[in-house]
């Protein structure tokens, strides 16, 4: 996959460290997130761990707000004014709309979003000035679910109609557009369902089989991300062969995942920008990151399920292949 080096030497200089600052000696930070991810789960692990590593302890100079995990979408503004009243130092959001809530909720502390384009969601001014009181980390995901796209046409290389699942959340008709213009180039008429809510996600995918996709492209979002297990039991009781945006989620029972890792992405970049934060540092004066490295992730059993045999190339070029 040569685009990860390629775009990982564009990107690479926005992740140069800034002068540390010296964390207060005695002083107890805390965190809030705000987002669909459980606190349990493998990125909020890799976040706190990260975090002790770089001198911020939970159960002794750090404490977590758990209000805001697991919210489900709608819930995100109520949720956002409850953590503000709670006066974190820090609200970590995951997805757009609760980077939104917390924007709305707060002009003044700290807010740290993980989410699929930060600039074209408008939740920053750009890159290297993001503004205001936010910062984070943008998954480039309009230009990897691109990538997902070829990838799967390499799977299903004689398909003519493949499918996009969207999520309300980081739909954009421009993006949209752009799909639909890779799509022609390769002869393929592309399906484009978008899921609003929770419930909207399994009939979405059905009304993209009963049409006659061959494959599903599901894009990167917070909300699809949220409830990616019925994605997955959808997919398989449909048997439609799907792609997704994180490796992982071949390592959770999806078949093929593309992207960075969200847990290197909360281990190694979000907890290095909130320890900046902690120690003073403003978010405005802290650049968006982007990622650098991307991995394929090929789910064999999943595959052996549809009755799908994956090509030897396709293999050939995986990171990880799970038997």
């Amino acid at each position: 996959m040569r685009r990860r080096e390629l775009v990982g030497a564009l990107l690479g200089f926005f992740a140069a460290p800034r002068a540390a600052r010296a964390q207060e000696s005695g002083r107890v930070y805390r965190i809030a997130y705000l987002g669909p991810s459980p606190q349990a789960g493998p990125p909020q692990r890799a976040f706190f761990a990260a975090l002790g590593k770089l001198g911020f302890v939970e159960g002794k100079n750090l404490e977590r707000e758990t209000k805001g995990y697991g919210r489900r979408p709608g819930q995100f503004g109520k949720a956002a004014q409850e953590l503000v009243q709670s006066k974190p130092d820090l609200i970590l959001c995951g997805g757009p709309e609760a980077g939104r809530a917390a924007q709305q909720a707060t002009k003044t502390i700290a807010l740290l979003v993980n989410t699929d384009d930060m600039v074209g969601e408008g939740l920053a001014a750009s890159i290297a000035h993001p503004g205001g009181n936010i910062t984070g980390v943008s998954i480039l995901s309009p230009e990897l679910d691109g990538k997902r796209f070829e990838i799967l046409l390499e799977l299903l290389p004689g398909a003519r109609r493949i499918a996009a699942l969207a999520g309300a959340d980081t739909a954009n008709a421009r993006h949209f557009t752009a799909l639909q213009g890779e799509a022609r180039a390769r002869d393929v008429e592309l399906v484009i369902r978008t899921a609003g809510a929770y419930p909207e996600i399994a009939p979405a995918i059905e009304a993209a089989k009963t049409a006659g996709a061959a494959g599903l492209n599901v894009l990167g979002s917070a909300l699809l991300f949220g409830n990616r297990k019925v994605i997955f039991e959808r997919t398989a009781a449909l048997r439609l062969p799907a792609i997704y945006q994180w490796p992982e989620n071949a390592r959770e029972g999806g078949l093929i995942g593309y992207g960075p890792s969200i847990v290197r992405i909360y281990g190694d970049q979000l907890s290095r920008m909130a320890a900046e934060i902690l120690r003073g540092t403003k978010p405005a004066d802290i650049p968006i990151e982007q990622p650098t490295r991307f991995s394929l992730a090929v789910n064999l059993k999943a595959a052996k399920a549809l009755g799908l045999t994956v090509p030897r190339l396709l293999l050939a070029q995986a990171d990880e292949v799970i038997q």
